[in-house]
């Protein structure tokens, strides 16, 4: 097989050739919460979850979207000197609760005339047929993209970190989402406690089957003030002790096993660096990790989709 000429899908090329031109995303915070903080299905959260980690500085004020839009577009534009920008329904579960509820943020976002769509981020059991209904009807008008934090497709991992949800429901809930031609995505954690990187690896295969447009991947942070920090205090050894070498090279298999047509929007978590315990990567940005990632699969004769076409 000769090798692609691409090393791998980038996700801001994706969006260039849907809107024609660069489009930026921006977070905010609608105010949701998630089943597995308010009693619905479990308390606590996520272990690894500390909501103020991912938080935009301006989401200061939850329930006016239009002006958390306009800060974060005021900030963007300057830095990046885009016209259209996403909506990014980021902070927690963003599909949970009432419709009639549902709707009104969603539509309050698309009210803004620099906004051309949404981003939900949510859980794969978040997700009712009345809104897959309703967001099928919208994405007629605008973009709608469905981001699941599947996080890895092992149960016994998804126990330990009180997700709350089997990778069933996941694969169940992506083939809904997909089969209304909406734009489905997932996140996916590498180096969660318990897991080897053949389990890293055995995620990717099990991910590669799924009708995905895209896929975010991040490095576990252990984060202040979480279950995880207390536990990464109190049994360190259970925890990957990865490097950023390390992790590059992790990514870069991780990828082999995907097929080449699902972008990749991300490749680290950037949390603020006063928040993080472990590991200390020298605020390390996105873009850095993906030009160290370019560098590894040309020196390891690697691309996204090498294993998965050659059917490994």
């Amino acid at each position: 097989m000769n090798k692609p000429r691409f090393t791998y899908h980038k996700y801001s090329q994706y969006l260039k050739r849907v809107f024609g031109e660069r489009v930026h995303k921006i977070p905010i915070n609608a105010g949701f919460t998630c089943p597995n903080r308010d009693g619905a299905k479990g308390v606590g959260g996520c272990t690894y979850c500390n909501n103020v980690s991912f938080n935009p500085f301006y989401s200061y004020d939850n329930t006016d979207i239009k002006k958390q839009l306009d800060d974060g577009i005021r900030f963007y534009s300057k830095r990046y000197g885009v016209n259209k920008y996403l909506a990014y329904f980021q902070a927690y579960t963003n599909t949970y609760g009432e419709l009639s509820h549902l709707k009104l943020m969603y539509e309050q976002a698309l009210l803004h005339p620099r906004i051309v769509g949404i981003v939900l981020g949510t859980r794969p059991d978040c997700m009712q047929d009345d809104l897959l209904d309703y967001l099928t009807e919208l994405s007629e008008r605008f973009y709608v993209s469905v981001e699941y934090g599947i996080e890895t497709a092992h149960d016994s991992t998804l126990r330990n970190i009180n997700r709350c949800h089997t990778y069933a429901e996941s694969v169940k809930t992506v083939e809904r989402t997909a089969e209304r031609n909406l734009h489905t995505g997932v996140h996916v954690i590498l180096g969660l406690p318990g897991e080897s990187e053949d389990m890293m690896m055995t995620t990717a295969k099990r991910i590669s089957k799924l009708p995905l447009n895209s896929i975010k991947i991040h490095q576990l942070q252990i984060i202040k003030q979480t279950a995880m920090a207390k536990q990464f205090k109190e049994n360190s050894e259970l925890f990957h002790n990865l490097s950023y070498e390390e992790y590059i090279d992790l990514v870069s298999k991780f990828l082999a096993y995907l097929p080449g047509s699902i972008t990749i929007e991300r490749f680290i978590s950037e949390s603020p660096p006063d928040l993080i315990i472990h590991p200390n990567w020298n605020g390390k940005r996105n873009y850095e990790i993906a030009e160290r990632i370019e560098d590894k699969f040309l020196k390891s004769n690697r691309w996204q989709g090498k294993y998965f076409n050659n059917g490994k």
